[in-house]
């Protein structure tokens, strides 16, 4: 609730689709000998964090469809993820699975369950946005991509990362804020608050 006003905030209704077009763009411009290399999340690899992608997008996915069980379930980080064989197709595929779960009006309604947390379906739809947002720079930035995410879906996933009194900043999912200028660009900013240096490099 909004101290001063006495209002709750708006969650705003979010379309996932730009974000997750951005990471299947990515896909076919990852070579093989890039799998191994390192990443801003620094206990994955490009391969890891595929395979992190495909299992949030299946978490979010039944989650959109309150579909509870082991996908819905079992904390991120329980185990390294594992990348399975074919995930040039099958990854776009979840993706565009995940964009239309959450199209249905059904999904922002009431509570459901991701990453074993529950928590209600407006906020879990930004939270996923959120995680497509900054794992399609981390992508890019891996594999030396550009990365274009759309205003909308930027300005969603700082506002998520931004702490408030009403959701103070997880600092066990994302690691210390990373000072940039006020007038950077808004990915920079977006990246900084997650806890990367706009600036990274797989050199680093």
């Amino acid at each position: 609730m909004n101290k001063h006003t006495g209002t709750t905030p708006t969650i705003p209704t979010v379309d996932l689709e730009p974000a997750a077009r951005q990471i299947a763009e990515l896909l076919p411009g990852i070579h093989e000998q890039q799998l191994t290399g390192p990443t801003p999340c620094p206990d994955y690899t490009v391969r890891e964090l595929l395979a992190h992608v495909a299992g949030l997008a299946t978490a979010f996915r039944d989650a959109a469809r309150k579909d509870f069980g082991p996908t819905t379930d079992t904390a991120p980080g329980a185990a390294l993820p594992v990348l399975a064989e074919g995930w040039r197709e099958t990854l776009p595929t979840l993706l565009d699975e995940l964009v239309t779960a959450w199209r249905a009006p059904a999904a922002r309604q009431g509570m459901t369950r991701a990453g074993g947390v529950d928590l209600p379906g407006d906020v879990a739809a930004m939270v996923v946005l959120d995680e497509l947002v900054i794992h399609g720079w981390d992508l890019a930035r891996s594999t030396s991509q550009k990365y274009e995410p759309d205003e909308e879906s930027l300005r969603v996933s700082l506002a998520m990362l931004t702490p408030s009194d009403a959701a103070p900043r997880p600092e066990s999912v994302f690691g210390p804020p990373v000072p940039v200028a006020a007038d950077a660009p808004l990915v920079d900013r977006a990246v900084a608050m997650s806890g990367r240096r706009p600036d990274w490099q797989p050199g680093d």
